[in-house]
């Protein structure tokens, strides 16, 4: 057996919650660095959140995509996330990657985030949103609830505040579903939450 011990990993990114927000979206954990294409949350130039979110808002999934130098427009994101009141994090502050890539699978949670410290900032805010299964597994366990169907949600509260989990299909593309299918899922929630209109 080996000796060597897996480095913990801090969250590298300062969590984004704009004022206003209505709804938390949270990953897993961010993949390494040297997969980013840009500094904020769903940098790898491999996951599809924001050509889904792109696609819902302009009808163009390559709206926050610059093609020729093959990263993301952060000014872009960033601005467009307050506007539309979505605030981001991952549900684990500190992780063990047991495995040298960026699957949740091989994900240890060593410190799952405060949600609560999180939302106190986020006085609007009455819904989160898990984008893949370690993030809910993680999640539901914070709070000791059912996991909701993929694209559905649960209820639950956070002291006297209503508040539903939304699971979300994961926008990574080793989650074998089609763009436009995930988007569909995606779609029903921001619409239900009055952020997306239609």
């Amino acid at each position: 057996m080996s000796d060597i011990q897996i480095p913990i990993e801090e969250h590298p990114l300062q969590p984004f919650l704009p004022e206003g927000a209505r709804l938390l979206m949270l990953g897993s954990f961010p993949p390494q660095k040297k997969r980013w294409s840009m500094e904020f949350y769903y940098p790898n130039f491999q996951n599809d959140m924001w050509r889904i979110l792109g696609y819902l808002f302009y009808g163009d999934k390559e709206h926050f995509v610059d093609k020729s130098r093959k990263v993301f427009k952060k000014e872009e994101i960033v601005a467009f996330a307050e506007g539309h009141g979505l605030a981001f994090y991952d549900t684990a502050s500190s992780i063990r990657r047991l495995q040298d890539n960026a699957s949740d699978k091989f994900l240890e949670v060593v410190e799952p985030t405060d949600v609560e410290l999180l939302l106190r900032h986020l006085p609007q805010c009455r819904a989160l949103c898990t984008t893949g299964q370690k993030a809910t597994d993680t999640i539901c366990a914070l709070f000791g609830i059912s996991q909701p169907a993929v694209g559905g949600y649960t209820l639950f509260n956070i002291g006297d505040k209503e508040m539903r989990l939304y699971r979300m299909p994961s926008s990574s593309r080793a989650y074998p579903l089609a763009l436009e299918k995930k988007a569909a899922f995606y779609r029903n929630m921001l619409r239900e939450l009055g952020i997306l209109a239609g």
